[in-house]
């Protein structure tokens, strides 16, 4: 396995994203690109991610499966500069790391053996989707983190609203105009803690399509031309005494 880019800037924040919900992962290789699929201790949140072989400007792979310890990958992808090239090979049980700059620096990351099923993104069906500005779903999400640890995602007569209650109270609203919606009315309600670890691939992109039902899991597409990252999250349900 042979694998070259020339911006690994993005490929770095990836990683240090995905290190926040996992800390061990199985990085895939085949005649697509790279992978990874993985779900957090809690079994609240899954990550998916490809980084199709277009984005490489050199790939020479069969099926690889890497077991990486994220936080040594993260150290190491953050060296990079940004004129720097990336080159990933793979040596018996080590990832060579090579950043191509104005020296040549070299890396070796041990590979590690990850107990644990190969998992695959869960194809769920949603009765809404809402495509929105990233910037406009950031700011809301970071507004009802201000007043409590969770916030409902509404669709109600044709708007979108998020919103957090407990002692005080934010919300967001936003119309057809503003955002796209293809949806029922419904309510769900998500962890903040896990919404603002995800806020932070929305960074990566102009758009954010979410999916979602009444008291159901949310799904959150985040696409560039050069990657997908996917992130599922069980809904926060609350029982009535």
């Amino acid at each position: 396995m042979l694998l070259k880019l020339e911006n690994p800037s993005l490929l770095s924040r990836v990683i240090e994203i995905v290190s926040e919900l996992v800390t061990e992962v199985r990085i895939k290789v085949n005649e697509t690109g790279m992978s990874i699929v993985a779900m957090d201790p809690a079994n609240v949140s899954m990550v998916g991610f490809k980084l199709p072989k277009s984005s490489f400007s050199q790939f020479e792979s069969d099926k690889e499966v890497l077991g990486i310890n994220l936080d040594s990958l993260k150290r190491i992808l953050k060296r990079c500069g940004n004129s720097s090239s990336l080159i990933l090979e793979r040596k018996e049980n080590l990832l060579s790391i090579q950043i191509l700059d104005r020296i040549t620096r070299n890396f070796k990351l041990s590979l590690i053996d990850i107990e644990s099923e190969d998992k695959e993104m869960p194809s769920l069906e949603f009765s809404s989707k809402i495509e929105i500005n990233s910037i406009d779903l950031i700011d809301s999400i970071e507004d009802c983190a201000v007043v409590s640890d969770a916030c409902s995602f509404i669709v109600r007569d044709g708007k979108f609203i998020i919103e957090a209650k407990g002692l005080n109270a934010a919300s967001s609203e936003f119309s057809g105009d503003e955002v796209k919606i293809i949806a029922e009315n419904c309510k769900s309600k998500y962890s903040l803690e896990y919404l603002q670890k995800f806020i932070k691939g929305a960074k990566l992109c102009d758009k954010t399509i979410l999916n979602f039902a009444n008291d159901h899991p949310l799904k959150m597409e985040l696409k560039t031309e050069n990657m997908e990252l996917d992130f599922i999250l069980a809904p926060r349900v609350e029982t009535e005494d």
